[in-house]
């Protein structure tokens, strides 16, 4: 859990608490610091036409821990810069969607603001995140989209989301994952296997925000084999509904972290998706409560929007502990 050390540090960054996002010019304020009394919960409200809605006020807002309302001790809907691990899924059931994968990515790249830090992550044979260390330079990271690509592979898809967590933790403010990817974990006999279960319960009290589009793919489609096998044929028309679904757990990953699931199928262009999700990411709302008690039990969180026809998609859950 993410937690500041007084009201003082909390509020230092916010020059106007709950001044208006314009999308036109977006103005981030300074990364938040860990610290030990305060719980932030960041929010994305769409209406019923899953329109973002950037516009409200504290007063809109209701907060829930385990049930029992909570003061909202602070609020905003300032731009947060992000540190943002973006994991693309490059085994063999993904391989013919690579080049439209790599241009999407480049897109929600250039998109990000110079107060956002990044890596690219992929996984196949290998689980790699590059460059080395976390950067707003957008030519280092469309550079580490393009090369490194790895040939057809296996897909060990839990543990690249656990590695993804693993190297955005230590970042200071909004933490987040994007996985593009249709799910399926299929790792080698001799690659690392992540249970997902245990995925789901880091997910609970990481506050990391997962974010993931799932890609419906042929069927037959390949997940492992010798480096350098041939691509899959594309898909012709009338094979449509020999699509295999995304895997259930990448909604459920999203669901419970407070990030959002978007699913595609094979072939469609992805510029849409990675772009909306850039947008969320700066249309959000911080709203942050002071525990009752640190009793180092996994908390519940139930976030509100009091006028009708509103959607919320906040973190589900927070460990009530010292130093998480």
């Amino acid at each position: 859990m993410l937690l500041f050390r007084s009201f003082s540090d909390l509020l230092r960054p916010l020059a106007v608490a709950g001044a208006v996002l314009c999308s036109a010019v977006l103005q981030p304020a300074t990364p938040f610091r860990a610290g030990i009394d305060v719980v932030p919960v960041y929010a994305t409200v769409i209406d019923k036409h899953r329109r973002l809605i950037s516009d409200l006020s504290k007063d809109d807002f209701q907060l829930f821990d385990n049930g029992r309302p909570q003061p909202i001790a602070l609020f905003s809907n300032d731009v947060q810069p992000i540190s943002i691990v973006v994991m693309l899924d490059r085994s063999g059931s993904m391989f013919e969607q690579d080049d439209l994968v790599t241009r999407g990515a480049e897109r929600f790249v250039l998109k990000l603001l110079d107060s956002d830090r990044a890596r690219i992550g992929s996984f196949g044979w290998e689980i790699l995140i590059a460059p080395s260390d976390f950067t707003s330079d957008h030519t280092a990271l469309t550079d580490a989209l393009r090369h490194r690509r790895q040939p057809s592979a296996p897909s060990p898809v839990w543990t690249a989301v656990d590695q993804s967590i693993t190297a955005v933790i230590g970042e200071a403010g909004r933490r987040v994952v994007l996985l593009f990817s249709d799910g399926h974990d299929a790792p080698l006999r001799d690659q690392r296997r992540t249970d997902v279960k245990d995925l789901m319960r880091r997910a609970e009290v990481s506050d990391v925000m997962i974010y993931a589009i799932g890609v419906a793919v042929p069927a037959d489609s390949g997940n492992s084999g010798p480096p350098g096998r041939p691509r899959p044929s594309p898909l012709r028309r009338h094979d449509a509904e020999k699509l295999q679904a995304p895997d259930e757990n990448l909604r459920k990953l999203a669901d419970i972290s407070g990030g959002g699931y978007f699913l595609i199928t094979w072939g469609t262009n992805l510029d849409d998706a990675f772009a909306r999700i850039a947008d969320e990411l700066h249309h959000q709302y911080l709203l942050a409560f002071t525990p009752r008690s640190l009793d180092r039990k996994v908390h519940d969180i139930d976030v509100r929007v009091r006028q009708s026809g509103m959607v919320v998609r906040a973190r589900r859950t927070y460990l009530a502990a010292q130093g998480q």
